[in-house]
């Protein structure tokens, strides 16, 4: 009889992990389709740079659009998905993903910088909702036991969809047809706004194919059953937000979203210039040429993060952190003051240790706070990725006033930042 039982239990279970298995594939999809849409933007910067005439200030104002969607509409994802469901916020969130990219097919028509930066701004509101939604749906999909395996699995696609996007990028948009300031002037203003046109047209069909293979997402999570996760109280949902003075008051969680601010920062506004910079330092380089290396950095990353698992298992999270952050302090320096493949090599190689840096100082911030707190502090966590927006535009400004390699500093003192953050959780934990 025990015998039985035991039997039944077990096919249960399996017939459970294969109900599961559609909708944790839909949905770990989506760690991959956020990569893909960011890495794109590094590609952008360049192109649009090209079809505007712009300084790097104004190229840079494509993170500023687009990690703007991330901070104004964090919290409100947050609410939806309370209000509603994980399941209508990964839809909804899809669904702006798809307009937004939709609407790169008259920004381009109209050749219109501004409209571009719209469609980067409703693109990214809809990644504040598949992000805020997606890691706890990944966790709720599933037995407990094994929620750390599928949420590591989930994470490991997001490089991946960067370095996709970037092949993107560099096949499909880049025509590899450049020229100079000097090469513009001598050309017949038709033939000058001809090619200025073409330039912002390239990036027509790839927004579109995406944005339909988007739409063809949303349809099959909306036609999928998924399971419900539990509910919590609806007192406990109305006292959740009466901890945001708490939370304020912890300076712990508090530097834990100054240090991801200036980490997200670093890392957009390194990876948004990687291209600028090598044209840069290494004159006539081709731009696809050094979108390569921009997949190579991508590839660096996504290794890290398997090797940084490995060093965890060995050392503390907080002495990781701060390795990791002084190496990438002296990898930035030497960017600066070589300007140069040595300075390049020293860009590509940060990647590398950039990968543990964001989950790393999320965990670490959240760490000791109850279940409502966790919650409310990592809607904060996603809207310091504003970070991103924020400081790749400094350093255009910086690379405007000074040089691209002088714009390397910025990245160099939010390491500097993320150090002290290292060290002071450190201390706090001893």
């Amino acid at each position: 009889m025990q015998h039985s039982e035991k039997t039944a239990t077990a096919t249960a279970a399996g017939g459970m992990a294969r109900a599961l298995l559609l909708p944790l594939a839909l949905i770990i999809a989506l760690f991959f389709f956020w990569g893909a849409a960011a890495s794109l933007n590094d590609i952008l910067i360049k192109q649009f740079k090209k079809a505007f005439e712009l300084s790097d200030l104004q190229a840079g104002l494509v993170q500023s659009a687009f990690y703007l969607g991330y901070f104004i509409f964090a919290l409100p994802a947050a609410m939806f998905m309370r209000r509603y469901s994980y399941k209508a916020a990964v839809v909804l969130g899809l669904l702006l993903y798809a307009a937004g990219a939709f609407l790169f097919y008259p920004a381009a028509q109209v050749h219109t910088y501004g409209f571009f930066l719209l469609a980067l701004f409703v693109i990214a509101s809809g990644l504040a909702f598949l992000e805020t939604s997606a890691n706890s749906l990944v966790i709720a999909l599933g037995p407990a036991q094994g929620a750390a395996r599928r949420l590591n699995l989930a994470q490991a696609f997001n490089p991946l969809g960067a370095m996709t996007g970037v092949m993107i990028g560099s096949h499909f948009i880049f025509s590899g047809v450049e020229y100079s300031a000097q090469d513009l002037a001598a050309m017949a203003p038709v033939a000058r706004q001809t090619y200025f046109a073409a330039e912002s047209a390239a990036v027509q069909v790839p927004y579109v194919v995406i944005g339909l293979v988007v739409v063809v997402w949303a349809m099959m999570i909306a036609m999928v059953k998924f399971p419900v996760p539990p509910e919590q109280p609806a007192a406990a949902k109305a006292s959740s937000l009466s901890h945001l003075g708490g939370l304020l008051r912890t300076r712990g969680f508090m530097f834990a979203v100054v240090a991801q601010f200036f980490y997200v920062g670093a890392q957009v506004g390194i990876w948004s210039y990687l291209i600028r910079y090598f044209q840069d330092v290494v004159p006539n380089t081709p731009e696809k040429t050094a979108a390569g290396f921009l997949t190579l950095s991508l590839v660096l990353f996504m290794a890290g993060r398997f090797l940084g698992s490995l060093a965890l298992r060995r050392v503390g999270a907080t002495q990781l952190l701060a390795t990791f952050a002084f190496l990438d302090l002296v990898l930035c320096v030497v960017a600066v003051v070589l300007p140069g493949r040595i300075g390049l090599y020293a860009l590509v190689i940060a990647s590398l240790f950039m990968s543990v840096m964001f989950p790393t100082i999320f965990v670490l911030g959240l760490e000791g706070l109850d279940e409502d707190r966790r919650k409310l502090g990592a809607s904060m966590m996603v809207m310091a990725i504003i970070g991103g927006g924020l400081l790749t535009a400094l350093m255009g400004w910086v690379s405007d006033m000074a040089g691209i390699h002088w714009a390397i500093a910025v990245p160099a003192a939010c390491f500097l930042v993320i150090l002290a953050f290292a060290l002071r959780a450190s201390r706090a934990a001893a």
